[in-house]
């Protein structure tokens, strides 16, 4: 079992060797595969020492599993290549998330849908993963019409860059700047680029991604995300309008039966979801659950869940295990 990262030198590719680590993914041999500007670096995985190679090295070694996390374009002129070769890719950028020949998977929901005929797998966008996974097993119960979204992001979700801008501005040093104005002390409310129907790019990702998961173009979802100087991870305001009635205690069992799903919801104790006690884990946490007493059907919640984990590198092994288990490579 040989496994290719794409990426190993990135924020989240080093999160991919961490969890590949810690979950015991049982590849025989590592290949940590980087941009020409790493080959030759040196990383180091349970204890080895691994040699960075670059991309059409990488191909020719012909991996079973290659995970990808090193930007739009590269997957773009990349990923066939490595099917081409009979590796089955799993994808963390947006290139084919939309692309309908693609599935788009998260495994607690969809992944009975793959195949060995699917070579090139889409990870959704972090802030959809944790959405859709408290959605889909509501949606089963009561039927979902409409979902507003807002999300709260950690600039891990931007990158090193940002990271770095944030640490400058905390020290009061003037450095590069990942955004058009500062983070430290402030909420930017523009995530990715702002698309012709002056929502950004990643406000309809969890549009479009959403529905695409969930196989229900019926849904209907209004988003705005927010960029803010946070580092553990991903918040989300959602306001869920069903199709029928439910029952308030009802929905935190359902959704304290979902795998991946934990309810941190007493406001006795006030005991609710953050990002700072989500950093470094697997699940998604979501609390604050309430009726939503403006209109019939309505229920509020604030889900939170590391981005760089289920949010990107932690959805990715998953999928890769579900593939080993089911003799799907």
């Amino acid at each position: 079992m040989k496994v290719a990262v794409v990426g190993a030198t990135g924020m989240v590719g080093e999160v991919m060797l961490q969890l590949l680590a810690e979950r015991n993914f049982p590849l025989t041999e590592l290949i940590p595969v980087a941009s020409e500007k790493s080959v030759g670096k040196q990383i180091e995985f349970k204890g080895k020492s691994y040699t960075v190679v670059g991309l059409q090295t990488a191909v020719d070694l012909k991996p079973e599993i290659a995970i990808f996390s090193a930007g739009g374009q590269t997957s773009l002129d990349w990923a066939p290549k490595f099917a081409e070769a009979g590796t089955t890719v799993i994808d963390n950028s947006s290139a084919w998330r939309m692309d309908p020949t693609k599935k788009l998977v998260v495994p607690e929901i969809n992944a009975s849908t793959l195949t060995k005929n699917d070579k090139i797998i889409a990870n959704p966008n972090c802030s959809t993963i944790q959405m859709v996974m408290v959605l889909a097993p509501l949606h089963h119960k009561y039927g979902i019409k409409r979902v507003v979204v807002s999300t709260y992001q950690s600039i891990t979700g931007t990158g090193v860059k940002a990271v770095k801008q944030l640490e400058n501005e905390y020290a009061g040093i003037q450095g590069e700047m990942a955004y058009p104005y500062p983070i430290h002390r402030n909420a930017i409310p523009q995530c990715d680029v702002f698309e012709e129907n002056d929502y950004t790019k990643e406000e309809m990702k969890l549009v479009r991604e959403t529905q695409k998961i969930m196989n229900d173009k019926t849904i209907a979802v209004t988003a705005t995300a927010i960029r803010i100087p946070v580092v553990g991870g991903h918040s989300e305001s959602v306001n869920i309008e069903f199709l029928n009635d439910f029952d308030v205690t009802d929905i935190r069992t359902i959704l304290h039966n979902t795998p991946g799903v934990v309810v941190q919801d007493n406001t006795d104790t006030k005991t609710y979801p953050m990002p700072i006690y989500a950093h470094g884990k697997d699940e998604v946490f979501v609390g604050r659950i309430r009726r939503d007493e403006s209109q019939p059907n309505t229920l509020n919640m604030w889900i939170v869940a590391d981005n760089l984990r289920k949010g990107a590198a932690t959805n990715t092994i998953q999928i890769a295990e579900y593939l080993v288990a089911n003799n799907l490579l």
